[in-house]
This record gives C-alpha cells, structure tokens and sequence, in this order.
C-alpha cells in the first residue's frame, strides 16, 4: 500500500512540493491534484491545514494589469499585489482563480469554475465569477447527506483502489 501512495503523490503533489520551495506555506495534510498554479511569487501564499485544492487552480498573487500604464511618470512605481490565505479544512473545486489580496476562511467550499476576488467567511460556500456566497457549509452538509443514494461504501473504496492501483 505504501508504494501505491508514493505514485499517487509523485502525480498530484509536485506543484506543491515546489511552491513549497519558493516560500510558500503549507500547513498538514494539505492535498492538490494536478496543475495547480501558485504563481510566480508562491511565498505570498498560506494554505493551513487540510486545505484540498482540485485541478486546474490558479492562484494569483498580482495584477498584472498594471503593465499597461507603467510607462507613464505619474504611475511609474504603481503595483498591486496581495496575500492569499486559505483556512483549515477549505476545498477548492477545478478551475477556479483566487484573485491577489484575498482570505478564504476555514470550512470553506468555493465551487469549480469560481473566480475569488474578495475574503470569503468561514463555513461558506461560494461560486460563480465572481464568487458569491450561496449557502452556508452546513447548508451544503445537510444538502449532500440528504441526497446521498444508498451504497456499498466497503464495495466503493475496494474497487477505487483496485483501479488506482491498477492504471497509476
């Protein structure tokens, strides 16, 4: 079982392990499957503890945007940049963005696709572009549990790593 978790993290932890190296924080049992973005200044990031973050986040530290005036005199030494801090036990879905400067807090949800540019409170699910918080995570709890089917939970987790172990 212990090889079989080393290939899983040598496929999903690699963009964490080197923003790591560039200062980022990471807190314990932080998790993140494959292409993530930390952007190019990682050590303005803070990831607490069992923070999940799905496919395809970008996290972005600064406003590019900037580039298009900074010729100019008045605004020669004009940047915009901001810390991201995501809370305990938070869950960001595939594909979404957390804009420069934003604090998302513990128990989080943010929805796939979603575009973060202002803090989100803790127990809140939020989605959308940009992301508006759409019910509590306790809400979403008592929503999941309510439309869970019946199933062979033994029966799920065997056949899961019989087919990751098998094609990983």
């Amino acid at each position: 079982m212990m090889g079989f978790l080393k290939k899983i993290e040598k496929i999903f932890c690699n963009d964490l392990k080197r923003a790591k190296k560039k200062g980022m924080q990471v807190g314990e049992n932080v998790t993140c499957m494959n292409n993530v973005d930390f952007g190019s200044e990682p050590y303005l990031v803070k990831l607490c503890d069992n923070v999940r973050i799905s496919s395809n986040v970008t996290f972005i530290t600064h406003d590019g945007g900037t580039w298009a005036f900074r010729d100019q005199e008045k605004y020669k030494s004009v940047i915009k940049y901001g810390r991201i801090e995501v809370g305990e036990r938070t869950f960001i879905g595939a594909n979404s963005t957390i804009m420069p400067g934003v604090t998302i807090g513990k128990r989080c949800v943010i929805g796939a696709g979603s575009v973060v540019t202002k803090d989100i409170p803790d127990g809140s699910v939020a989605c959308g572009v940009p992301a508006r918080i759409i019910m509590t995570t306790n809400e979403y709890a008592e929503k999941c549990l309510a439309n869970t089917p019946s199933y062979d939970e033994e029966a799920y987790k065997k056949d899961k790593r019989k087919f990751l172990e098998e094609n990983i």
